[in-house]
């Protein structure tokens, strides 16, 4: 099967490393226009751009504030004109011990739905207005099996938050199909990252190892496929689904 994204335009977030950056990858390969977002990482997410090439350019905004999420949308409308794609990968795990303060242990819980679900929501809303007029849209949302079956006691608010996006993902397949707008849900598990660090710097990578069914930790490289395969069209009969990748260590 062979997928062409050419002459597509799609917006990656947190696409300067990680899954973001497999994901800006792939689709450069099939030849899609991304607009690459990032928030500190601004030598990956240029020489990411050279590499892809096809008119792919940078955008740096921090989601932890608000209007940045808005006005990341409307930098990239302003570069090029339209987009037919949006893929919501950025997120942050902040470590919030249940032992911790009232004032700090919210403070991670308001950064980490800020970045997690408003930003995300906000540019889902931004994405959905555009592609109205348009009559044709597509987005992904990089959730989580923490969303499904929880996560442990410092990663609440990381759970609350991917819970939240799978909920928006959701209602707006069923709001705006008809409107030829399609929106995916895609909940990796434990994912050889650097937001993954955190954990295995909590429990020990042997824990994650030890929790799938293969015998190896799923990598960026193993989810950016099937997002480009959704943001392809060639599975719009599956708008509003989740679909997980995970190692087989939450199957729902």
């Amino acid at each position: 099967m062979q997928i062409d994204l050419t002459g597509k335009i799609i917006l990656v977030t947190g696409a300067s490393r990680g899954i973001g950056g497999a994901i800006t990858r792939f689709l450069g390969d099939a030849g899609a226009t991304v607009a690459i977002h990032y928030n500190q990482q601004m030598q990956p997410a240029e020489e990411l751009a050279a590499a892809i090439g096809n008119g792919a350019r940078t955008f740096q905004a921090d989601l932890a504030v608000e209007k940045e999420a808005i006005q990341l949308f409307e930098k990239v409308l302003d570069c090029y004109k339209s987009l037919d794609g949006l893929i919501n990968n950025a997120g942050i795990a902040m470590p919030s011990a249940i032992d911790k303060t009232d004032h700090l242990w919210l403070k991670a819980w308001h950064t980490t739905l800020t970045v997690n679900l408003s930003a995300a929501a906000l540019l889902c809303k931004k994405a959905v207005e555009h592609f109205l007029t348009k009559g044709e849209g597509r987005i992904v949302n990089i959730t989580s099996r923490a969303a499904f079956r929880g996560d442990t006691p410092e990663f609440l608010a990381y759970a609350a938050s991917k819970g939240g996006l799978v909920s928006v993902t959701r209602s707006i397949a069923r709001a705006y199909g008809s409107f030829g707008i399609k929106a995916f849900n895609i909940a990796p598990g434990f994912t050889e990252t650097d937001m993954a660090r955190k954990f295995t710097d909590l429990y020990g990578e042997e824990i994650a190892l030890n929790d799938i069914v293969l015998n190896k930790l799923t990598a960026p490289n193993d989810i950016a496929p099937m997002v480009t395969l959704l943001m392809s069209g060639l599975a719009d009969h599956a708008t509003g689904c989740t679909i997980d990748i995970n190692g087989g260590s939450y199957v729902h």
